[in-house]
């Protein structure tokens, strides 16, 4: 599934869902001491109710977060491969090493993953060019020219998304403080009143902008701290594949040299 149809079917599943919770859950009359009027929660989930219309979109903010969290928790468990990735490279540098290059192919079909990829992706083309009728240097960049195309289609496979988690963090801060204001407006027309305030109104505005605060730190909060571990993540992953492609090409090379 392309990226771009991904995030609009899961903004379309969260509002939708986030809504039925919203009016159906939240707004159940058993929360609420006046029924239908829904103006006197009993607990806290009636209280989120009463946070206004903004509630909806911040709880559906939150299931993206939560949704891109455990996508890119996947795919970058899927990207390491099914064995331990550092004993797979130290395999294929000791393959390399005494030539068998079918050998290290075989390993990187058995790990899969990213590296693999990239790394299967270069030694195919040593195989294919490495036939004596091209000069070394040719071989090697051939070589390195297969490495760094399969890199530039990993990479960006390890890196989406993220953007959306930094958007979604900068959207629910915004979004929360527009229901604080909302809610303090509300506040200040029940203080407004001619003679005794509407005790009602007044809670119920500052429970409104409590409450959107609140979603909207919740969501801000979970896509920042996200956002840094998976940038962090796969920075480290992104190193790693560069180390080992340098050092498989260091090996190759030397082996053209000798």
């Amino acid at each position: 599934m392309k990226q771009g149809v991904f995030i609009t079917v899961v903004l379309v599943a969260a509002l939708i869902v986030s809504i039925l919770i919203w009016q159906f859950v939240f707004g159940a009359t058993s929360n609420f001491k006046d029924g239908a009027t829904r103006k006197d929660p009993t607990n806290l989930i009636g209280r989120v109710y009463t946070g206004g219309p903004l509630v909806p979109l911040l709880l559906a903010l939150s299931i993206m977060v939560i949704t891109f969290i455990i996508e890119r928790l996947l795919i970058l468990n899927k990207a390491k491969g099914t064995g331990s990735l550092p004993t797979f490279l130290r395999k294929v540098h000791e393959d390399l090493n005494q030539g068998k290059v079918a050998d290290a192919l075989e390993a990187c079909n058995k790990q899969r993953g990213s590296a693999a990829n990239i790394i299967r992706a270069g030694l195919e083309r040593y195989q294919a060019v490495n036939t004596g009728t091209i000069s070394p240097e040719k071989v090697v960049s051939e070589t390195q020219r297969a490495i760094e195309e399969a890199t530039m289609l990993e990479v960006p496979l390890l890196e989406q998304n993220l953007v959306s988690l930094s958007t979604i963090a900068s959207i629910a801060t915004m979004v929360g403080l527009l229901g604080t204001v909302i809610g303090m407006i509300r506040a200040f027309q029940a203080l407004a009143h001619a003679g005794a305030p509407d005790a009602i109104q007044l809670a119920i505005g500052i429970s409104e902008a409590l409450i959107n605060t609140a979603g909207g730190l919740f969501a801000a909060i979970a896509g920042i701290v996200a956002y840094n571990y998976f940038v962090t993540r796969v920075d480290g992953f992104t190193y790693m594949i560069d180390e080992a492609a340098y050092s498989i090409m260091q090996i190759l090379t030397s082996k053209h040299e000798k």
